[in-house]
C-alpha cells in the first residue's frame, strides 16, 4: 500500500504528512457521526458510471532474472532510496483525537497461541534479499512487502515490493523471481550502471509498487495488478502520470505468457469535476471478481499536493480479458468507472468514502448471479480516527452488462451496518517486538557517534477494511484494531449476509468476533474462504517476548478458534524505516497486507509478513512465509 510505503528519502515527506494531519485535526475537532449510529442506513447512489479506454501493451513472463550477489547493497540512502518517496505518505482520513489509545477501543477476550498445527504446510516465500537483489541488483531498498497471492492448476503465486516469483505447492521455485519492472515491461527501477554527478537520462524507471493477484478458474486466469507511477529517467522524480497495470495470463499455467494492460489513474490536471489537486495517484488498488468482471477500487489522492478525493471504482469484463489478452488481434473491454468519492456519506463534517474494499469468491459456484450479475464490496467507517463499530456494505449490480461496449452498471446506495465489533486506530500505529541484535542499528550508531536506537514498533496502520471474500452467501473481512489490552493490537472481523428485498439491498449482520493474544498485537488479516463455508484468517504476530512471525486462527460467525503459529520468527524486525537515520520515529514499516485464498480442494493458502533467520541485506531482513491448512 502506497499510503505508508517508505522507499526513499522519507525524512522530508513524514513531517509534512503530521503537519496536514494535524491542521485537519484541529479543523475537524468535532465530529458528527454519519446517518444513523444504530441500525441500517443509506448513502446517495452516484452518477451514472463513464467508461475509460483500457491500453493493450505487449506480452511478458515471470522468468529467472539475473540476481546480484549477497553483500552488493549499500548503506547509502542516495542509492539505495528512490528519490520519488518524497511524496509517498498518505492517509484516507484525517484524525480528530490526540494521541493514544481511541475511546472506541475494544477490550476483546484473548485466544490462546498454540503451535501445534494439524494439517499445517508452508515454506519461506520471498524476501527483502529476493527484492533488493532482482534485476542484477538495480532494484531500490523497500518496506513493507505488500502480500500479494494467487493459487491455481497446482501452482503458487507470489507478487511482492518488489519481486514475483511461481512455486509449486511444495514450494519448490518453479519461475522467478522476477522484478515487477522487468514483468511490466519497464526499465529497472534504477540503473546503477548510468549512476553519475550529474545524473544522465535512463537512470531511473518508472516506481511499481501495491501488488495484488487472483486466480479464477471460471476463465482459468490469473490476473495481477500494480500501481505504477511515471518518473523522469534522469532525476527520478515523478512526472505526473500514474496509471493500474493488470497483467493477464494467457493460460491457466502462470509460468507461460502473460499480456500486461494498463488504465490510468492520473484524472487530469486539476480540471476534472470531482478531481482537485490532480495529476492524482490511485493508490492500493484493491481487487476483486464476481462472474462478471474484474473489479479495481483505489483511494485518489493528488500527487504533489495534500488531498483525498476517495474512493474509484474501475469495472472491466472478465472474459473480455482473457480473450483479449490470448489474441493477436483483440477487441479490447471498456473499463466502467465509478467516483465514489463523490458519494455523499450523510456526514455534515465532509467525510469521504475510503478503501471500498471488492470481493473475492472461492469457486465460480459462489458468484451471485441474480440482478444480471452482482458484486459486493465492504469499507469501515472511522473517517476521523475516533473509532466506529459500523460498516458499509456495497452492491454493484447489472455487471452482465460489462460484457457489452457500453457497460451499465448501477452501485446501489451503500447501507451502513451497526455490529457489535468497535474499533479503532492508534495514531502512532505501533506494536511491540521481541528485542534481539540489530545489525543496522548498531552500524548507525557506530558510523553516526549516536547512542543505538532504540528497537522499532512495528507500524500497525490504521483501521481500513482489508481482504473480503463471498461465499455461501456471506461476506467476510476484517481489520486492524488498538485495544485497552496491554501491549496488544487485534483483529476485529465481520460477516454479513448479502440481503435483497425485491430490488432494494437489504444486508445484516450474520456474525463477527475479535482475534486477539495476550501480551502480543496481531495485525494485518486476511480471511481465505472454501466452498463450505469454512474460514481461516491469515496476520502477522508479534508481543515483547515474541520475534516478528505469522499465524492463522479459524474463524467463525460466533468467533475465532485458537490462534496457529506458522512462520516462527528468527529475528528482532531490523529495517531501515523506523530509524531516525532514514527519516523514521521508531516505527518500522509493516505489512501493507497480507493474503488468504482457497484453493479447488477446499484447503485455504495465506501468505505474510515475518522476520525469518538466514541471509539479509544491509538494510532490511523481512522475509515472507507462505503456509497451507486444511479447515
Amino acid at each position: 500500500m502506497l499510503s505508508h510505503h517508505r522507499t526513499a528519502l522519507g525524512r522530508a515527506a513524514r513531517p509534512r504528512l503530521l503537519a496536514a494531519l494535524a491542521a485537519s485535526a484541529l479543523i475537524l475537532a468535532t465530529v458528527t457521526p454519519i446517518a444513523d449510529a444504530r441500525g441500517p442506513s443509506k448513502s446517495t447512489a452516484p452518477a451514472a458510471n463513464a467508461t475509460i479506454q483500457l491500453t493493450k501493451h505487449g506480452t511478458t513472463r515471470i522468468a529467472a532474472g539475473a540476481t546480484a550477489p549477497l553483500g552488493s547493497d549499500s548503506y547509502n540512502a542516495a542509492t539505495e532510496l528512490s528519490p520519488a518517496a518524497g511524496t509517498l505518505e498518505h492517509s484516507p482520513r484525517t484524525f480528530s483525537r490526540a494521541a493514544g489509545v481511541a475511546a472506541a477501543a475494544p477490550s476483546p477476550a484473548t485466544v490462546p497461541v498454540v503451535t501445534s498445527s494439524a494439517g499445517f504446510t508452508g515454506f519461506n516465500g520471498l524476501s527483502h534479499v529476493d527484492s533488493r537483489l532482482a534485476s542484477g541488483g538495480n532494484q531500490f531498498s523497500l518496506e513493507p512487502p505488500d502480500q500479494g497471492l494467487c493459487v491455481g492448476n497446482g501452482d503458487v503465486v507470489e507478487t511482492i515490493n518488489d519481486v514475483m516469483a511461481v512455486y509449486s505447492t511444495s514450494g519448490a521455485l518453479l519461475s522467478g523471481p522476477t522484478a515487477l519492472n522487468a514483468f511490466y515491461g519497464y526499465a529497472p527501477s534504477i540503473n546503477r550502471a548510468l549512476l553519475s554527478n550529474p545524473p544522465v537520462p535512463g537512470t531511473f524507471g518508472p516506481f511499481v509498487t501495491d501488488p495484488k493477484c487472483l486466480y479464477d478458474a471460471a476463465t482459468n486466469t490469473f490476473f495481477m495488478t500494480v500501481l505504477t507511477l511515471d518518473t523522469d529517467s534522469t532525476t527520478g522524480a515523478f512526472s505526473g502520470t500514474t496509471h493500474v497495470d493488470l497483467a493477464v495470463s494467457q493460460s491457466g499455467d502462470p509460468t507461460g505468457l502473460w499480456t500486461v494492460f494498463s488504465f490510468s489513474t492520473t484524472n487530469g490536471y486539476g480540471t476534472l469535476a470531482g478531481h482537485p489537486g490532480c495529476p492524482c495517484l490511485g493508490d492500493q488498488p484493491l481487487l476483486g471478481a464476481d462472474a462478471n468482471g474484474i473489479y479495481v477500487s483505489t483511494n485518489e489522492f493528488p500527487l504533489f499536493q495534500n488531498g483525498f478525493n476517495g474512493a474509484q471504482l474501475y469495472a472491466i469484463s472478465k472474459t473480455g480479458l482473457a480473450a483479449a489478452a490470448a489474441s493477436l488481434t483483440p477487441t479490447i473491454p471498456p473499463v466502467a468507472y465509478l467516483d465514489l468519492g463523490t458519494m455523499s456519506t450523510g456526514d455534515p463534517a465532509g467525510s469521504i468514502w475510503y478503501s471500498v474494499q471488492p470481493a473475492t469468491s472461492p469457486s465460480r459456484n459462489q458468484f451471485d448471479v441474480s440482478n444480471n450479475g452482482t458484486e459486493y464490496f465492504l469499507s469501515a467507517l472511522d473517517f476521523f480516527g475516533a473509532g466506529d463499530h459500523r460498516i458499509a456494505a456495497w452492491a454493484l449490480t447489472n455487471t452482465g452488462s460489462l460484457s457489452s461496449t457500453t457497460p451499465s452498471v448501477t452501485m446501489q446506495p451503500p447501507i451502513v451496518l451497526s455490529t457489535n465489533q468497535s474499533y479503532a486506530a492508534p495514531l502512532d500505529f505501533g506494536v511491540a517486538q521481541q528485542p534481539g541484535p540489530r545489525p543496522l542499528a548498531t552500524f548507525l550508531a557506530k558510523s553516526h557517534l549516536t547512542p543505538i536506537a532504540s528497537v522499532e514498533d512495528l507500524n500497525a496502520n490504521d483501521d481500513r477494511m482489508n481482504q473480503v471474500v463471498y461465499s455461501n452467501g456471506q461476506l467476510w473481512a476484517g481489520l486492524n484494531t488498538s485495544t485497552k489490552l496491554p501491549d496488544s493490537s487485534a483483529i476485529a472481523y465481520f460477516v454479513v449476509s448479502k440481503g435483497w428485498s425485491g430490488s432494494t439491498f437489504a444486508p445484516t449482520v450474520a456474525g463477527g468476533g475479535y482475534v486477539a493474544i495476550n501480551r502480543g498485537s496481531v495485525l494485518f488479516p486476511s480471511i481465505g474462504v472454501n466452498d463450505a463455508g469454512a474460514a481461516v484468517m491469515s496476520f502477522s504476530l508479534s508481543g515483547p517476548s515474541m520475534y516478528p512471525s505469522t499465524g492463522y486462527a479459524a474463524v467463525t460467525t460466533n468467533g475465532p478458534r485458537a490462534v496457529h503459529i506458522a512462520g516462527v520468527g528468527a529475528q528482532t524486525d531490523d529495517g531501515f524505516t523506523g530509524y531516525p537515520a532514514f527519516g523514521g520515529n521508531g516505527v518500522a514499516r509493516w505489512g501493507d497486507y497480507s493474503a488468504a485464498v482457497a484453493d479447488a480442494s477446499g484447503d485455504i493458502w495465506m501468505a505474510a509478513e515475518y522476520i525469518p533467520g538466514g541471509p539479509r541485506t544491509l538494510l532490511a531482513n523481512w522475509g515472507t512465509f507462505i503456509s497451507k491448512v486444511t479447515p
